[in-house]
């Protein structure tokens, strides 16, 4: 038989800080599955095809601070 949650939760709440970060990363692993073994492939080579476009300068780079004031923008900041 299962522990109701209530009596879960009241555990929880008498961990510690670094306990309860590791409990929360353990629970989000659990529920994003198994990772995709061609997820970091793909990133590699969308970062690299994105650089080479930057250095050949077929796209333009936007400046750390204005992509950041255009979302502050954008989320009414």
């Amino acid at each position: 038989m299962t522990r109701p949650v209530r009596d879960i939760q009241n555990d929880i709440r008498l961990l510690d800080s670094e306990e309860k970060a590791e409990l929360l990363r353990n629970l989000i692993a659990d529920l994003d599955g198994p990772a995709d073994p061609g997820v970091e492939r793909a990133w590699l080579e969308t970062s690299q095809r994105r650089y080479r476009e930057l250095v050949e300068g077929k796209v333009a780079g936007v400046p750390g601070p204005l992509v950041f004031e255009r979302l502050r923008s954008r989320l009414g900041e």
